[in-house]
């Protein structure tokens, strides 16, 4: 299968204004990118790259006084394959856990393992381990949340998230990262594509998607408490503790964001007319 995808933003500044992108497709993924989602700018200037602490591909630019364009179109192989579903995995104990996956075990800015610890322990404790117990959170949290874009609000948190029962995507994942590093389950925030191939319609508009990731029997496996079902067609972006880890931008001056429109859809095999 090739999925189209790609996004245009397009920025208003008053002054020069430094920029931080989280864009480009993981690493992961780089070998599957037929035609690369290079990072193009209007007007043209200059681009430099970094690594974080994640492993996230990162562009740093200096947006230039007025109006910035930035977009990319990119083709990428998948298998066409729904997420992967293991009942059998299982809970790997604290002590025997590798040393890289402590940090997804702790509180974090918009999951708040402190405060919600005694409420996960009392949902989840009497549910099987593992794989069934990410589950159970999983049903829970699609339950308790409502989803919609009025509900949005970029310094909600997991706790304000079940307080309210509303949220985007977002949200879900913060909720159920929270209630799983409670239950001593490291997990960790994803960002990417996610389009609705598969999906009966009607369809929303395309958006970044959230979802996360949850470590069992070794191996890190995709979780999505927002949809709560195995999808086809994700393209990871960055992984982080959350949310803060993975923004798309971070503006360091004055700006308005005129405009957001992101692609994802399945074509055919002659091309991407």
């Amino acid at each position: 299968m090739k999925i189209r995808i790609g996004y245009e933003l397009i920025y208003n500044c008053p002054q020069p204004t430094p920029m931080i992108l989280i864009l480009s497709v993981h690493f992961t993924r780089a070998s599957d990118l037929i035609i690369p989602d290079y990072l193009i700018t209007e007007p043209t200037i200059p681009i430099t790259a970094y690594r974080d602490n994640f492993g996230n591909w990162c562009n740093r630019i200096v947006a230039p006084q007025g109006r910035l364009r930035l977009f990319a179109d990119a083709l990428v192989r998948d298998t066409g394959q729904p997420d992967r579903a293991i009942s059998q995995a299982k809970q790997t104990p604290v002590q025997e856990l590798p040393d890289e996956t402590l940090l997804f075990l702790l509180g974090s800015r918009y999951c708040e393992t402190d405060r919600l610890s005694e409420i996960a322990w009392q949902l989840f404790d009497k549910s099987p381990s593992g794989w069934a117990r990410v589950q159970a959170i999983c049903d829970f949290v699609n339950q308790h949340i409502t989803f919609g874009y009025k509900h949005a609000r970029c310094t909600k948190t997991a706790w304000e998230a079940f307080q309210e029962r509303s949220g985007v995507c977002r949200d879900y994942a913060h909720l159920a990262i929270a209630f799983c590093r409670c239950m001593n389950i490291p997990a960790r925030y994803c960002s990417g594509y996610l389009g609705d191939i598969g999906m009966p319609p009607p369809y929303g508009v395309m958006d970044f998607a959230g979802w996360f990731e949850a470590y069992l029997d070794g191996h890190w496996y995709t979780f999505d408490a927002r949809n709560n079902t195995p999808r086809i067609g994700r393209v990871l972006i960055a992984r982080g503790r959350d949310a803060a880890d993975v923004a798309i931008a971070c503006t360091f001056g004055p700006n308005t964001l005129e405009s957001f429109k992101v692609r994802t859809e399945q074509v055919n095999e002659i091309g991407i007319g």
